[in-house]
């Protein structure tokens, strides 16, 4: 799986801190990605500290009190005595680390213990502030827990994985460990991960293991933050994607001899979509000043339209665009939250709720799958015309140097396709689909988890899929020589070019280009050398 934006990036802050207030989406992505290092505000360690001494008093009320002197789940009804109140904490957390199947990426792990972090650092959750602190040691430490793939039902938010964080805090577990974070961030990123037990890794950083009081258990494994961490890193990959699509479909209307009168800023207008008129403002900068295009800007011209995957790319392109605008909205919301169940109230109550749920989350990282499967529909359909002699107005077959003894990239295009079939498989919600667990108790899930699981692989085939639309359609506008594509378009081939990327010529082993571009898609190169001839796209 690609993982996007790796470069530095010099508009990420380099340190964190963690307040009452909600974290920004690039303070997500810098910790996450970027290795930038936490601290926490003074303020929230104050509030932190009162609302402690809360917990602290019900701990010895009388009363029974959820998660302080109870069960959980199904088992909110049985009164815990005093003596076993620790060891209830250590057993939920131990018992909910449950998970199964392939590692975690490393950067969802950061998000979702910075995410947590953010919420204990709000002081509606009732830990200790040692037990927050412990979290920003461990993500400066460069010490990453071992979270496994199954295990979110999305229901009191993502349990499982949230315990196999809370578990390495404890000492508990395995973890991996790395470079500290404020390290060069190439190294940081590059480093391998040493797989040693958490007690270890801790003892290493000078970390003390945490031992868990009244409530803590609970608090820290109570929320949305795997599933808000994936939809972060996705809005911010999608960002730069969106507009590489736009690239890549200037690329394509101009080696297909198509016309972007269509874009005109009047036509768009007239259906007022803010991504859609984002979308075509894009196309008309990229194709500006093209010779390929003046070309053909003639009465002999007899084509009166264009097929709709050039003519409706911002249409398409656009609507994704205010999908990710709506999906941000979202995750702002949440990023604002205070997630965990009970809940400690303004004015000291301590309540319980059902905030925990991720139908929100849920929901729009659903949306951002069937975005992502229809912008990389529109890009094969793209590519496909350049192969076909009776469609690519007069491109040789298959783009072929020597057509039948040479293939050009007639395969490049069944790579697309499959990854095509593969992202409609993937645009099915996993949000409408819910199955009850603890003994009923929790009856309706949000599976939002395995919706952003699923989302992190539709980005990534997203983005082979517009690299191969890149890769054809330079293909396609250097074999229109004599003609000169538009100054940003030839930026792009250029960049191709100059990165190993060979131009027209006999077959060769093309898999290495293809991954070539994927890169320069995905950690925004492409869009950056068209950038520097139009100015910031949008």
């Amino acid at each position: 799986m690609v993982v996007m934006s790796q470069h530095p990036r010099t508009d990420l802050p380099t340190e964190v801190t963690v307040g009452v207030g909600p974290l920004s989406h690039a303070e997500v992505v810098a910790v996450a990605r970027h290795g930038a290092r936490v601290s926490i505000a003074g303020d929230a360690v104050e509030g932190i500290a009162a609302t402690r001494r809360i917990i602290e008093d019900l701990a010895s009320d009388t009363q029974p009190h959820y998660g302080i002197s109870t069960g959980f789940g199904a088992l909110a009804n049985t009164s815990i005595p005093l003596e076993k109140r620790a060891q209830l904490q250590r057993s939920l957390v131990r018992s909910h680390a449950a998970g199964s199947g392939p590692e975690v990426e490393r950067e969802v792990v950061r998000a979702l213990m910075l995410l947590r972090l953010s919420t204990l650092a709000t002081g509606r959750t009732g830990v200790r502030v040692e037990t927050a602190q412990a979290y920003a040691s461990l993500l400066n430490a460069g010490i990453t827990p071992v979270v496994r793939e199954h295990g979110s039902l999305g229901c009191s938010g993502d349990l499982a994985p949230l315990a196999h964080c809370a578990l390495a805090v404890m000492g508990e577990g395995m973890v991996r460990v790395g470079p500290e974070a404020g390290a060069d961030q190439e190294a940081w990123q590059a480093s391998p991960q040493e797989l040693i037990p958490a007690g270890e890794a801790l003892a290493r950083a000078g970390i003390a293991p945490v031992e868990l009081a009244e409530k803590e258990g609970l608090a820290l494994i109570n929320g949305t933050d795997g599933m808000l961490g994936m939809l972060v890193l996705a809005l911010h990959d999608l960002d730069t994607l969106l507009t590489t699509a736009d690239v890549a479909a200037a690329m394509s209307v101009e080696g297909l001899l198509g016309t972007d009168d269509v874009f005109a800023a009047d036509l768009h207008e007239l259906r007022p979509h803010p991504g859609q008129a984002r979308s075509a403002e894009n196309l008309r900068d990229l194709m500006s000043d093209s010779a390929i295009r003046e070309s053909h800007r003639t009465e002999a011209c007899t084509r009166v339209q264009d097929a709709y995957s050039l003519r409706c790319s911002p249409q398409v392109h656009g609507s994704a665009r205010d999908t990710c605008g709506y999906a941000r909205t979202v995750a702002d919301r949440e990023l604002a939250a205070a997630v965990d169940n009970p809940v400690v109230t303004l004015d000291g109550r301590v309540e319980s709720n059902g905030n925990f749920h991720g139908a929100p989350v849920a929901h729009v990282l659903d949306f951002l799958a069937i975005v992502a499967a229809d912008v990389a529909s529109i890009s094969e359909r793209r590519t496909d015309r350049f192969l076909d002699v009776a469609r690519s107005h007069g491109l040789p077959p298959f783009l072929a140097d020597d057509p039948g003894t040479d293939s050009g990239h007639m395969i490049a295009q069944y790579t697309q396709a499959a990854l095509v079939s593969e992202l409609k498989r993937l645009a099915a919600p996993a949000s409408v689909d819910s199955i009850p667990s603890s003994a009923m108790q929790e009856d309706h899930v949000s599976m939002g988890w395995g919706a952003a699981r699923k989302l992190r692989r539709a980005v990534d085939g997203l983005t082979r899929v517009v690299a191969v639309e890149v890769l054809t359609a330079a293909r396609a506008l250097d074999l229109r020589a004599p003609l000169t594509p538009a100054p940003a378009t030839a930026a792009v081939v250029a960049l191709l070019r100059g990165s190993g990327v060979e131009g027209p010529g006999p077959d060769r082993h093309l898999s290495p280009e293809i991954e070539t571009v994927v890169d320069l898609v995905a950690d925004g190169r492409v869009r950056a050398a068209a950038e520097r001839v139009t100015g910031l796209l949008h």
